[in-house]
């Protein structure tokens, strides 16, 4: 796999997994039954901390990819950080004793923390740890591997590269024809070769002479009658 692709497929992987995490930290992870009351106890109330670590972890991958060297490599553990701190916030918020104790404050007139059925779903809390150890991971990828990863700049710096070399080239190119043809390629196009004066070559004689200036040298007109 080459190291383009390997970074693509690093930013595919860690955007599901930060996509896990906010998935689960805006669903009900709980309902408490008092009575005939039901309380829904959502992620924000028992694991507040997952919806700051996924946008945190999003903001991280668009890092990777602007940055490069050491500060690459300090975004890959700041990643493993977010990815950590949403595994804690999961197994935290999927204890019942959590859920009890957040709808009794809510629910006017509880009888308290154990008076309620607490019913859990526990798909989401498990999602929201698989997400956080995907992002562990690939933080922890980023910090050992992301300096061997190209970053955005480099696609433009080859192509600039690209287009000075066959500019380069075109100049010889041309340079080398015009000798071939006999011209003389350090002369400026837009002056002519006039006979006789700079650059030119041959021609009769105009500057003067003893038939008076500006008169070509002609034998007939000094002949004597």
């Amino acid at each position: 796999m080459t190291a383009a692709r390997a970074l693509w497929t690093w930013v595919a992987v860690c955007a599901a997994g930060a996509g896990l995490v906010l998935l689960s930290s805006g669903r009900d992870w709980f309902t408490v039954t008092y009575g005939a009351r039901a309380v829904p106890v959502s992620a924000a109330d028992v694991a507040p901390a997952l919806g700051p670590a996924a946008w945190a972890a999003l903001a991280a991958i668009v890092a990777v990819l602007a940055t490069r060297g050491v500060w690459r490599g300090i975004v890959g553990g700041v990643m493993a950080a977010c990815g950590a701190g949403a595994v804690a916030a999961a197994w935290a918020g999927s204890r019942p004793a959590a859920a009890a104790s957040v709808a009794a404050e809510h629910a006017t007139g509880a009888a308290g923390p154990a008076g309620g059925l607490v019913t859990a779903a526990p798909a989401w809390p498990v999602v929201a740890a698989v997400g956080g150890l995907v992002l562990l991971a690939g933080g922890a990828v980023a910090a050992v591997r992301g300096r061997r990863w190209p970053g955005m700049s480099d696609r433009y710096e080859r192509s600039g590269g690209a287009g000075r070399a066959e500019a380069r080239g075109t100049g010889e190119r041309a340079l080398w024809d015009a000798i071939d043809r006999g011209a003389d390629p350090t002369a400026d196009p837009e002056t002519p070769d006039v006979p006789g004066g700079p650059g030119g070559h041959g021609g009769p004689n105009i500057s003067g002479g003893p038939d008076g200036p500006g008169r070509p040298d002609d034998p007939d007109t000094s002949r004597s009658f």
